[in-house]
This record gives structure tokens, sequence and C-alpha cells, in this order.
């Protein structure tokens, strides 16, 4: 979520006012700024999308509800120690977090373990254990519209007989300090991007924010005038009329067997019946193709802490392989691929193919990847149910991703096309009249060159490396993976030092690139490409020879109200995996917004981005995903690239001899063996390419007007990519409701007043 104190003094309109009430106290608002903590609950995309989304469900007016588990600790804080990454923990709460209200009027049991007893009434869970989950109450401002919609995180807490009930004459003392093992399970966040880490403790909260979240639903359903009750018993006919809940990616999978438990065996629903609501109820988006990510919990462990959900999957799987079996007779291939229970060594679930038999729709993030969904990863169950299958183009909200972070450029847009653009983003396009206009191509560059002044000036502070201003402002900020490849960024940048070496009074177009990231703890490789970067930065900004000509920055703890200070100031975003491997990337938007310009694969959203900017409006380059996959049928040999290409070559022996780790040669043999035998990315079939790219970029930075007139064209084609028309798609396609742009009447003004207002139609 990022820090909250701006993005509500913005949708409330009420920053200028704040300001300069603050500056009259003799106080400075950006310093009272700095010193909020960012929310870090999330990994990378994923988790900022889902903050954008609720930005934009309030500024839509949806009455949506945003759920997941308030951690004691979140993303780990990165800090660099002699180019190694270090984690620390986020300890985010320790000074209070006035955003949050607890809510133990709501507080509800969640339970684990036990056993299942089979009864003439039916199934009963029973011998658990019980853990309260007490929510946490976040406000979530809609944009200008009086609208104020609920992100309840789930915190938890132990019974106060915990421990102390059973047979436990003795260790009281003991009994109190276990408290701790309940009280774990929101303690930290798992900090995985596109990897799945079977443990226990993952799959307790996963099942934790799924059982507290579904009968706070039921709660709220039964209470409204929609779950009516006869003799007692709800009537739940109208429940997917009335709720509609969105699984984003498969971590809340067990949502779908913990909603079929209640009506089953607590509300005494048919199973029939019980299915269709839940089918009708559910909708799933997936967020990785890589295999690695996709969660394959053990039978095993899914028993011993949830026995009676893994016989509603059994269940659930039988009638689903009995309705297979029925439509392709003798088909076992075909049963044994779309099996929710993967058979071989250990016995595991797949979470994904749970969330498709489940849900009434699934969609993928972009329009290229939504086709990889379709026809690659789950082609048997798009055979079988093609209407399923959508696409939801991802988008990032323009009030935090422009107003908030690059005030400069959103009031010179107001002033050429008006402030309506910040609620319908796709007014940008009237921009395009102002491409051949002299001063506003200069005013476009002056806002620019301020925000790179002041970025400057705050790494010289923190980095203490003099920037050149005027210098090219590369940014490749990202979660650091193989897929993402860094490494051909760094492999760029060895490339352009040794061009300087070979012939320094050769004109070259100056470079600051800066690369920022986490890496899982747990992640080798990423955590030696991060050392690697750390390694060449040290050799390119402390040989003489290149001067100020080339300068390179790992940006350390890249998080939220970072992005917020780099991306207005980035003229070149890296937007450079392998074609096929990012499902969408949001980055991608926001520097598109911001008035930088792309070098890009035709990957994830940049596909869309050339289509709405033309693709000679991007720097696009490498294999698409055809490419890859021939090159995967013949066999990809690193190799023959290195022989047949000189610069790649030297780069890489320098890598390989210890040229940049002089004290310790073979320090990244890992990664240059990596390289050679099992790229899984092919890092250097695109080298070429990319180095050819990048010279086409320096020789556009030249032309400062020419490549000004892009980042307008650039500007004017980004409306699409707003979580507005995202949130839009969503609800009229998957939700089946209606977003509004209505401004609701202020508290303060009175009913009758506010009625008259809306008498004429639309309200009433």
């Amino acid at each position: 979520m990022g820090r909250t104190l701006q993005n509500t003094m913005v949708n409330l309109g009420l920053q200028n006012a704040c300001d300069e009430a603050i500056y009259q106290l003799g106080l400075d608002m950006e310093e009272l700024e700095e010193i909020e903590e960012d929310a870090g609950l999330g990994n990378g995309g994923l988790g900022r999308l889902a903050a954008c989304f609720l930005d934009s469900m309030a500024t839509l007016g949806l009455a949506a509800y945003g759920y997941g588990i308030r951690y004691e600790y979140g993303i780990f804080n990165q800090k660099i120690r002699d180019g190694w990454q270090v984690e620390e923990a986020d300890d985010w709460l320790r000074h209070g977090n006035p955003w949050e209200k607890a809510r133990p009027e709501y507080m509800l049991p969640v339970h684990f373990y036990g056993r299942v007893e089979h009864t003439a009434t039916g199934a009963k869970w029973v011998d658990t254990q019980v853990v309260l989950a007490l929510p946490y109450d976040t406000p979530v401002p809609g944009y200008m519209n009086n609208t104020v919609n609920t992100m309840r995180l789930w915190s938890a807490r132990a019974p106060n007989d915990f421990n102390l009930r059973d047979f436990n004459v003795g260790d009281y003392i003991q009994a109190v300090l276990d408290r701790n093992l309940a009280e774990n399970i929101s303690r930290v966040l798992y900090p995985n991007d596109n990897f799945f880490e079977g443990k226990e403790l993952r799959l307790k909260q996963e099942y934790f924010v799924v059982a507290a979240t579904l009968q706070d639903i039921i709660r709220r359903f039964k209470a409204s005038k929609f779950g009516s009750t006869e003799s007692v018993r709800t009537v739940f006919d109208s429940f997917p009329d009335q709720v509609a809940i969105q699984l984003n990616d498969t971590h809340p999978a067990m949502a779908i067997p913990e909603l079929m438990r209640i009506f089953v065996d607590i509300e005494k629903l048919p199973w029939n019946k019980a299915w269709d609501i839940t089918k009708q109820t559910f909708a799933y988006t997936n967020h990785t193709v890589l295999p690695e990510a996709l969660e394959r919990w053990p039978v095993d462990l899914v028993e011993k802490l949830l026995p009676r959900h893994l016989q509603i999957i059994y269940e659930i799987n039988q009638r689903h392989l009995d309705h297979i079996a029925s439509l392709f007779p003798n088909d076992v291939g075909r049963l044994r691929r779309m099996s929710l229970i993967e058979e071989g060594g250990t016995k595991r679930i797949n979470m994904a193919h749970l969330c498709i038999v489940g849900s009434h729709a699934v969609n993928g993030v972009a329009k290229i990847h939504s086709e990889i969904v379709k026809n690659q990863v789950f082609e048997d169950f798009a055979a079988l149910e093609p209407e399923k299958f959508q696409n939801k183009t991802n988008g990032i909200t323009p009030r935090r991703w422009l107003l908030l972070c690059n005030p400069g450029l959103a009031e010179l847009i107001a002033e050429k096309i008006g402030e309506d653009y910040v609620r319908d983003l796709s007014q940008l396009t009237k921009l395009h009249e102002f491409v051949d206009d002299d001063l506003f191509i200069r005013e476009v560059a002056k806002v620019k060159q301020e925000n790179k002044v002041k970025f400057a000036l705050y790494l010289e502070k923190e980095y203490k490396v003099k920037i050149n201003p005027s210098s090219m402002f590369d940014v490749h900020v990202k979660r650091i993976h193989e897929y993402k490849r860094q490494l051909m960024n760094c492999l760029h940048i060895i490339t352009m030092y040794n061009r300087i070496r070979r012939d320094p009074a050769k004109l070259f177009v100056p470079r600051t690139v800066i690369i920022g990231g986490k890496a899982a703890p747990g992640y080798h490789m990423a955590k030696m490409i991060i050392k690697l970067i750390n390694a060449v930065a040290h050799v390119v900004n402390n040989d003489p020879v290149v001067g100020n000509k080339l300068k390179v920055i790992f940006l350390e703890n890249y998080r939220v109200s970072l992005a917020e200070k780099v991306i207005p100031a980035t003229d070149l975003s890296e937007q450079i995996s392998t074609a096929g491997t990012e499902a969408s990337g949001t980055g991608n938007m926001k520097f598109m917004l911001n008035g930088a310009l792309t070098i890009g694969t035709m990957d994830g959203a940049n596909v869309e981005m050339a289509e709405e900017a033309g693709e000679e409006n991007l720097f696009i380059f490498g294999m698409r995903v055809e490419d890859v996959m021939e090159l995967d049928r013949a066999g990809y040999k690193a190799q023959e690239y290195y022989d047949r290409l000189p610069e790649l070559k030297r780069a890489v022996d320098q890598i390989a001899s210890g040229f940049f780790s002089p004290k310790e040669p073979d320090l990244f043999k890992d990664v240059v063996n990596m390289l050679f035998h099992h790229d899984r990315f092919k890092v250097f079939a695109d080298y070429e390419a990319y180095v050819k790219c990048q010279e086409k970029v320096s020789e556009l930075y030249l032309n400062s007007k020419a490549w000004t007139k892009m980042v307008i064209k650039n500007i004017a084609a980004a409306g699409k990519f707003s979580s507005d028309r995202t949130i839009k798609e969503y609800a009229r396609d998957i939700w089946h409701v209606e977003p509004s742009d209505l401004k609701i009447p202020p508290p303060n003004e009175p009913r009758d007043t506010a009625e008259e207002k809306t008498l004429n139609g639309t309200a009433a």
C-alpha cells in the first residue's frame, strides 16, 4: 500500500490546504511525509496491483472490500553491505499505525487440525485448535467523490483459554508463552515473488485469511435484507447476486472448499446447490505462468491441517473427473492432466486447477498472457469451457502514480486538457494535438529536468555519488529475478564501459543506470545478480577514464515510496523480460504515464503499450513468443552467441576472470555457468538486439526535441492503463455490478438538500 498521508489528502482534495496550514505552523509537509513508514504487506506487482484496485474501486463508487493479513512484519528492509543484500525485519508498526482501527467486536474463530466425524446429520470437523482473527480496518478514500471503502486486515490472536483448557494442570506460564504459536500466523509476510514455498505456516496464513473473510461476508449477507431467513434457515439463492469474490492468484484458493464446507456441513445445503452457488460467487485471476510459482500443496500437509477440506477437494475432483470421462471416454491422459490431484512422487493439490473448476470466470492480466493461459498453460480447461476464459489488462491508479508523485507533469497536462482526465484517463489522447507545440514540448522537458535534478540530489545525499542530471536516467526497478533479466542490463553496462575505455575521445551519450529491487532471501542466483551489479558499479564509478559519462547505482530497498521518487525522474524504462514470461507488468505503465520512453520485449502489457502508442514510439527489440518457442524446439545453445559476438565474449570473460572481483576471481562462476548451461531465459539470445536497440535510444536522446515529442505521444497513449478502466471491465464482465461516477453528498450536507440535487433521475 505504501504511505497513506499524501494519498488521503490528494483523494480528499485537501493537499493544498494542508500544505499551507503546515507551512504556517513553520513546518514542511514533505519532511512530515517522509516520517511515515510504507505499509509493505505484499510482494512486487501482485500486491501493488491490489492497492491500485482498491483506489479505483472506491473512486468508481463500488461497494468493495479488500481483505488480507495484517502482517506484523512486512516485506523485509533491504540493506546493501559490501555489495550483498542483507535482510532486516520491517517493524513497520513500531510507532503505531494511525490509519487503522481495531474492530474486536467483529473477531472470528478459525479452526485448524482436528479430525472429521461422519454422523447421520452429515460431516463434523471436531477436536480442532482455534485461533481468533481480529480485524483492523483502514479507510480507502475514492478520488473526490465522498466515498470511503474499507480494507480489512486480519490479525491472529490466541483465545484466552489457549493451552489451558485441556488436561494441562501444571504449566500455566508455559501455556501463556505458547500463545505465540497461534499468533505467529500473522507475524511475517513470506517474501517470495513468483515462487512457491510449500511451508505449513504459509498454508495456515492462506486458510486463516480465507476462513475469517468468508465468515465476515456471510455475516454481512445474513444481516442484509437479502439473507431472508425462513424459520431460522437462511436462503442462499441470491448469494451470488449479492456477493462476488475475486481470487487474487491461487493464494486464497482454499476459499472454494471452505465455502462448500460452510454451505454443506453448517448450512445443510445439498451438494449440487452449494456447488452451483460457489461457482457463481468466485472468479480467479492468474498472475504468472512460471511453473515454479504455481501452488501445489502436498496432500499429507492439507490432510493434517485441514482434514475436512481435503475430503471436499477429493469430492470436487471426483465429480469433475466423472464429467470429463463422460465427454472424453478412455482419454486417461486428459484425466491425468486435468485432475486437481497430481500423482507421482508425493501427491499434491494443483491449486490453479481447483480455482478454474470452482470459478465462473478465469482471467489473465494482459492480452498476450491471457492467450498463453488459454492456449498453453490451461488448454484442456479452455477446450472444455472456452467462455470461462477472459482477459483483463492490468492498470495503475493515476492518483498515486501521477498526481501524487509528479505534480509538475499533472499540472502541465491539466493546463492543456482540463482536470477531468484524473478520473477518465482516456482523455489523455487530447494531448496528441500538442505534439508539435514547441512551448508544450519545452515545458514537458523542463518538468522532467526538474524531477531529475531533485532525484539527483536525493541520490547524492544517500549514495555520495556525483550524478550528472543531464545524463540519460536509464532505470530498471522491479523484483530481482532471472526472467526479468537484470543480467542482460548488466552485460549492456559492461559493453558500454568497454566502448568508453576502447575509445575515450568518441562521442558517448552519458547515462546514469539505476537498478533496484529485492531478491527473495532464499534465491541464491538473484542475490548473486545484486552482488554482480554492485561489483560492476564499483569498477565503473571509480574509473577516471569513464568520468561522468557512465554511472551505475544499485537503489537500496526499492519500495512504493522510492518508486514515487525515481519514476518521475526516469528517461528510459527497462522492461526486458523474455517474451512470454512477464504476465503483464505495471511498472511499465507507471513509467509511460510519467514521461519515460520504454525499451522492451514484446511481453506482457508492453505489447498493448506498443499497440496504443505505435510500435515506432517504443524501443521494441528481441525474440517474440514464437521465436522463443522455436528456439526451445531447436535447442538454445548459449555458446554459439558467445563465440559469434566479440563484445558479449569480452563482457562474459571479464565477469568470469574476476575483472570485477579481483580479490575473489571465481566469485561469479555460478552466474557464468548458469548463462552458458542452464539459462531458461536466454539472455545471450537477445543480447545483440538489445545492444543495437540501446544505440538507437542514445541516438534519439541527442535530439532533445524529437525525444520529448515521442514522450508526449507515449503520455497521450497511456490512458488505457488506468486501473479505473481495468476495474470497470471486472465490474461489468465478471462481478455484474455497475460502476458509478456519481459524487455522493458529503456527510455534513443535510439529506433533503442532497435528495433535491439528484431528483431528476440518476440516484433515485
